[in-house]
């Protein structure tokens, strides 16, 4: 059995990991941290794990961690994540990241978006760990640095398209809709219930700290640097996430050539469901899952392509894939412990 540690675990993404690994027939959890529950029984705190986590929330020790366990999920917010994993990494942990902290490569576009990076030679090792786009080198990782949510679905929307140099890069428009857990559990006024229920609204304009990382993914797949504008909305809903990418076909294909390639790109990917033409993807299709659902539509009108991807945030855009990723690093077969189906209602 693998031992994993859990560093933040009752964030959503945190108690999502729990959930999930609590199932893994291939790990063992050691060690979960929390500084606010520590001594606390997880079940206490989370009684939706009540039978499956006997476990108490501990506090946060590297060194200490560094002996109990064999791979660590650091799932704490952006800049806390950089003082922590020097430490993991020289005491002999492999870390799977879930902070934005390793995921943008250049270290002037991190702080412009960010903050300074204080643990900067790492940067040039930690892997983008998008399994279907960059599978090959995720397996021999030390450091992983766990995608975002609304890059994750954007990328995956998008691949097909641009590895065919099919669309004008210069075109590229994304507009996403995150459901409230997106936001974090720390308490927030925009994010309370009555601030959110029977709302909907654009938020981070113009500058969303995903662009960079969503412009990154795309500039790989593209070959060639990609600027896109992007919105994002806040949802009244728990989970999931909805992204509609536009962009000008490069020549003329119609919907059923476009929705072949899809289909071919994505045919040997566990996760990735291309939906029957004329289908188009519905977030509480997906909830609770790690799949991502992938619609297509052609504007002949435009000669616009109109992608659809629809992932539970925490799932697919979080937790599920840092255990994707996981399964990847600890040479286990890619689908182990995710083979979920999603919840319906």
């Amino acid at each position: 059995m693998h031992r994993i540690a859990v560093i933040g675990a009752s964030g959503y993404t945190g108690v999502e990991l729990l959930r999930l690994l609590s199932q893994h027939p291939e790990t063992e959890l050691v060690c979960v941290t929390s500084r606010q529950y520590a001594g606390q029984p997880v079940s206490e705190v989370f009684p939706s794990l009540q039978g499956s986590l006997d476990l108490f929330f501990e506090n946060h020790d590297t060194a200490g961690l560094a002996e109990r366990a064999d791979l660590v999920f650091t799932a704490v917010p952006h800049q806390a994540a950089m003082g922590m994993v020097p430490g993991l990494l020289k005491g002999g942990c492999r870390v799977v990241d879930l902070s934005a902290d390793f995921r943008i490569s250049d270290l002037a576009t991190y702080e412009t978006w960010y903050q300074e990076h204080t643990a900067q030679e790492l940067l040039s090792e930690a892997v983008y760990g998008l399994p279907e786009l960059f599978r090959e080198q995720i397996s021999s990782a030390r450091l992983l640095a766990n995608p975002g949510c609304y890059p994750t679905s954007v990328a995956l929307a998008m691949a097909p398209l641009l590895e065919n140099k099919l669309i004008d890069t210069t075109t590229i428009i994304v507009d996403s809709k995150s459901g409230t857990s997106g936001a974090g559990r720390a308490a927030k006024v925009g994010t309370l219930y009555c601030e959110v229920n029977e709302g909907f609204k654009a938020y981070s304009l113009p500058r969303h700290r995903h662009t960079p990382e969503i412009e990154q993914t795309l500039g790989r797949l593209a070959g060639v640097d990609v600027t896109i504008s992007f919105t994002p909305h806040l949802l009244p809903v728990n989970r999931g996430i909805l992204s509609t990418c536009y962009a000008n076909l490069s020549g003329q294909l119609s919907l059923q050539e476009l929705h072949n390639i899809y289909l071919d790109r994505y045919a040997p990917e566990t996760f990735v469901r291309v939906l029957p033409k004329g289908m188009l993807p519905n977030i509480s299709q997906v909830r609770g899952s790690n799949y991502c659902d992938i619609g297509l539509a052609v504007d002949d009108r435009t000669g616009r392509v109109i992608v659809i991807a629809a992932i539970d945030n925490l799932v697919k855009g979080a937790g599920g894939q840092a255990i994707q990723n996981m399964n990847l690093m600890l040479s286990l077969p890619e689908n182990t412990g995710l083979l979920i189906p999603p919840m319906f209602p």
